[in-house]
């Protein structure tokens, strides 16, 4: 199927954290016959940062954020046997819900890609006249990568006619073990872009735990965090392209997980940092949250933290060797049941029932 996607970016992780989830997942479903063209916005300096170049597995095109090169490609839409809208393009997502959806053919298969269900409930539910609450009934399906029942129930209850969380997951070819970088070495590494719903808690989980052990090094990577007072002990390297994130989480004692405060509240939403560092074998450090089980197992392949207290104590008792086997349990669980293929198939299996079942009623 011609599948045409409207997103954030493809080509760059920077101020973009959706990226590796958008590989993954387009990288299957093209190995799986489906030709995808990739829409993304020249915004953000993203252009000027990115970290892969136009894949061969799919066509990117890359248009100004004008309104004039968004109705040609919102015009492109006509092409295409499947319509997504992903959610947090960052400009012209009210225009391109209902621009790409009114282009698309009436036998099209239409869905909107959440990658930020939280948020995204958080901002259309009381705005009944929002162009996505709009745009819900119309479509064939809501897809998310985080959230579980409640986000499920809550976009049902929007309107949607059904709503699938489609998890982050692992590629194996992009993330898997490699040697220790002295660039990254560290007891414990954090890479998270700093956000307003995010301070909070990596104020809590991070800061605090280095402040508890101040003989211990601490390594913060990600965009905006060069005016925020730290602990002595923590350095601060900025961005980190996705090509050295295997060196970041293999350099480290452990790696450290911390949630967005709407995505722990909601719960069954793994970031994709959770899925990079298992399958690099890192010891992951992570908060608590509702549906951790489905991914990882508490104290054999993943430590669980409540607060800067327990961040400190797991990285004080850690040993090398205990650290190295939660790594190897990690990523063995992971590779056995959450890689971009697995999710690769459910979408394929989705699209094709789908469009068989539009063909009989047409």
């Amino acid at each position: 199927m011609r599948i045409a996607f409207y997103g954030s970016s493809l080509l760059s992780s920077y101020w973009n954290g959706a990226a590796t989830y958008y590989r993954g997942m387009l990288r299957d479903l093209a190995a799986r016959g489906h030709h995808v063209t990739f829409y993304e916005p020249d915004a953000f300096d993203r252009q000027k940062n990115r970290d892969i170049e136009p894949p061969e597995w799919a066509e990117v095109r890359v248009y100004d954020a004008t309104e004039d090169a968004l109705r040609a490609v919102m015009a492109e839409a006509a092409r295409a046997d499947v319509v997504v809208k992903a959610s947090g393009v960052g400009v012209f997502d009210d225009e391109l819900i209902g621009g790409v959806m009114k282009a698309a053919r009436p036998d099209a298969i239409r869905i909107f890609w959440d990658v930020d269900a939280p948020a995204t409930l958080a901002e259309i539910t009381p705005a009944p006249d929002h162009a996505l609450r709009r745009a819900l009934p119309g479509l064939d399906y809501v897809l998310t990568y985080g959230g579980g029942p409640p986000v499920i129930a809550a976009y049902e209850g929007l309107g949607a006619r059904r709503c699938i969380p489609i998890y982050n997951a692992l590629d194996p070819e992009t993330h898997h073990p490699v040697p220790p970088d002295p660039r990254f070495a560290g007891d414990l590494n954090f890479l998270a872009n700093r956000l307003p719903d995010r301070e909070a808690r990596v104020e809590q989980f991070f800061l605090d735990a280095a402040a508890r052990l101040q003989d211990r090094k601490f390594l913060l990577g990600g965009n905006g965090w060069h005016d925020k007072p730290m602990p002595a002990n923590v350095r601060q390297i900025g961005h980190v392209g996705t090509r050295d994130h295997n060196a970041f989480n293999t350099s480290s004692l452990s790696v450290l997980n911390v949630a967005r405060d709407s995505m722990a509240q909601v719960g069954y939403s793994p970031a994709t940092r959770v899925f990079e560092a298992a399958g690099a074998g890192a010891c992951l450090i992570t908060d608590a949250w509702v549906g951790l089980e489905l991914f990882l197992k508490e104290g054999e392949e993943v430590l669980v933290a409540r607060d800067g207290a327990d961040v400190a104590e797991h990285v004080r008792s850690l040993t090398p060797e205990r650290a190295k086997a939660i790594g190897e349990a990690a990523r063995a669980r992971i590779l056995a049941g959450h890689t971009y293929t697995r999710r690769g198939a459910e979408v394929d299996a989705l699209l094709r029932d789908t469009a068989a079942r539009k063909r009989s009623a047409a």
